[in-house]
């Protein structure tokens, strides 16, 4: 961000109120904030504490319900009826540009917004909505900027932390998010949304216990926020919670049913519980709600891998790189979805791209090692697989394969370093026979005896290896091996 956040102090108490806070709202500042989106609540919040400066007459009514002001809000001037004098009026191009943002015609309503500004650089509401417009627009760093100007201007205004909060949750800085939170709470501890900027920054520290606790807070406040429960499933998944993270994903689709990300976390979660029908179902809505997202083909492909429909997986991946050809993620399922009809080739070419895209994850140099492997290359399957063991020494997974790869091109003192060293890393029974074929090429046959007794011990119900390991006890009563 332009404004190193790092320097940042958290805010836990509140600054020193400016003038602003004393002053009676005028129509020029309620625009900016319902430009800028403000709550219902905050708004509420605001003129109760500050009253208004302006009297309601229907033209500026009118202005304000197209700038998207509630008729709870509406209803509010029956109480400084008493107390305005000053007639009602609103800047009307600050009225068209209000108008503007609630209908998300951004362009727009930021040039007039800007305009205004510039000649009222303190106007807290006029930064709190050039924020609010960035932010919309995915313009993090703009938005930071606005809203710490706006902070600056007017930092009794409660939602300007709540939106700082969300800016540094999305820079990852969970210790910043949750100050602004706090200050937030700190001014009014009945602030749901506040509560939620909580959970957030909590969640970005990946402290899941705290994080829940405050969206319940949030939602005992705010109980029919779909945002609220889209999060905590997000916070319930990451921390392994996978029932919960349904339940929250649902609760969210029955509040607003157009959240394509609730539909798309929700399919990809069915997806890994193997319920494929339901996941296909949540993620092609996804689809329809979002056709140009990349990240909802890649899921949907990945359905469809488990399913088994490898032909519709394909297609879904190639649509995912025809839209998005610079997409850093799925080349190596789509490899392995090639690999499952026997086309090497193009699994092959797939994974070669996997790994110009992430060449130092070990786990993508395994896999095509693995590849190779199957696909009859095992001089390029051990070059391979020697950089994943370089990569993670510590992969019992990697050690297993490269000594496959060793032992086809009939390299055996290599191949049993490698089968020694997955045995030791994991022990299990598919490693010690592995070891044991190895002992057995050999000629090492008493030492890959024990081997075939311990994973048949291991794994009793593995025919295999008791088959094995019967076969070269009678070859070596008979002498015909040592």
């Amino acid at each position: 961000m332009r404004r190193t956040l790092l320097v940042l102090v958290l805010n836990l108490v509140v600054a020193p109120f400016s003038g602003a806070a004393s002053t009676p709202v005028d129509c020029a500042h309620l625009l900016g904030w319902l430009a800028g989106g403000a709550s219902t609540y905050a708004l509420t919040k605001v003129l109760e504490s500050r009253g208004v400066g302006f009297s309601l007459t229907p033209v500026v009514k009118n202005q304000l319900a197209a700038a998207g002001a509630s008729r709870e809000l509406l209803d509010l001037w029956k109480k400084f009826e008493h107390q305005v004098a000053q007639p009602g009026t609103c800047p009307a191009s600050l009225a068209k540009a209000a108008t503007d943002a609630h209908n998300k015609q951004f362009d727009a309503a930021e040039q007039t917004i800007a305009a205004q500004l510039a000649s009222d650089p303190q106007n807290a509401a006029l930064h709190f909505a050039l924020g609010y417009i960035d932010q919309q627009e995915g313009l993090w760093d703009e938005a930071f900027d606005e809203y710490t100007d706006a902070k600056q201007a007017d930092p009794a205004f409660s939602e300007v932390h709540d939106r700082l909060a969300l800016v540094f949750y999305q820079a990852d800085d969970g210790d910043n998010a949750i100050g602004e939170a706090r200050t937030a709470l700190s001014m009014d501890f009945d602030d749901a949304e506040a509560y939620r900027m909580l959970a957030l920054g909590h969640y970005a520290n990946q402290q899941y216990a705290a994080a829940l606790n405050a969206f319940e807070e949030a939602l005992q406040r705010e109980p029919n926020n779909a945002d609220t429960y889209y999060e905590m499933g997000l916070v319930s998944r990451d921390q392994g919670a996978i029932d919960d993270a349904i339940e929250s994903f649902r609760r969210c689709l029955r509040l607003n049913p157009d959240r394509w990300q609730a539909h798309s976390s929700l399919g990809a979660l069915l997806g890994q519980e193997k319920h494929f029908d339901q996941a296909i179902a949540e993620l092609n809505t996804a689809k329809k709600l979002s056709p140009k997202e990349p990240s909802i083909r890649e899921y949907l492909a990945n359905v469809y891998i488990g399913q088994g429909e490898y032909d519709k997986s394909i297609a879904e991946y190639r649509e995912l790189f025809r839209m998005a050809p610079n997409w850093r993620h799925g080349h190596d399922a789509l490899a392995r979805a090639y690999m499952a009809k026997d086309e090497y080739s193009s699994a092959i070419a797939e994974m070669k791209v996997a790994i110009e895209q992430d060449p130092t994850s070990a786990g993508k140099h395994r896999a095509f090692g693995q590849l190779l492997l199957a696909a009859g290359q095992h001089t390029e399957a051990v070059r391979e697989l020697r950089i994943a063991v370089e990569l993670e020494p510590g992969s019992a997974a990697s050690h297993y394969s490269l000594g496959t790869g060793l032992l086809e091109t009939n390299q055996l003192p290599a191949a049993l370093i490698e089968f020694r060293e997955a045995v030791r890393l994991e022990p299990s029974a598919e490693h010690h026979y592995a070891l044991a074929a190895c002992l057995m090429n050999m000629g090492r046959d008493r030492e890959a005896l024990a081997e075939l007794q311990t994973a048949t011990r291991l794994d009793p119900e593995k025919q295999l290896y008791h088959a094995r390991e019967q076969e070269l006890m009678q070859l070596m009563s008979t002498g015909t091996r040592q």
